[in-house]
């Protein structure tokens, strides 16, 4: 495979995180940029992920659910799709 270099500008503090994650699953950062660019060439598609970030709201919204869970004060299961429709148009 001719290889050929590609100058890139890049914030420095993500190129440092990209760096430590790729690391993390022991593979070069280069690596990982050519394999990008290997998948939009191959599929001409662009994909996007964003890790959601856990707010206090959500984490004490986890937390509730996961106490209704635990003390079975949880409404279901239904036998049909009708059933479970007819309770959420009781909320």
């Amino acid at each position: 495979m001719k290889t050929a270099v590609l100058n890139v500008k890049v914030d420095e503090s993500v190129k440092k995180k990209a760096q430590v994650v790729a690391s993390s699953f022991g593979i070069p950062l280069s690596t990982l940029v050519n394999a990008y660019l290997m998948e939009l060439a191959e599929t001409g598609q662009i994909h996007f992920s964003a890790v959601e970030i856990m707010t206090p709201k959500m984490e004490r919204l986890i937390e509730q659910a996961e106490k209704e869970i635990k003390a079975g004060d949880t409404p279901g299961p239904y036998e049909t799709t009708e059933e479970a429709i007819a309770y959420l148009k009781t909320l």
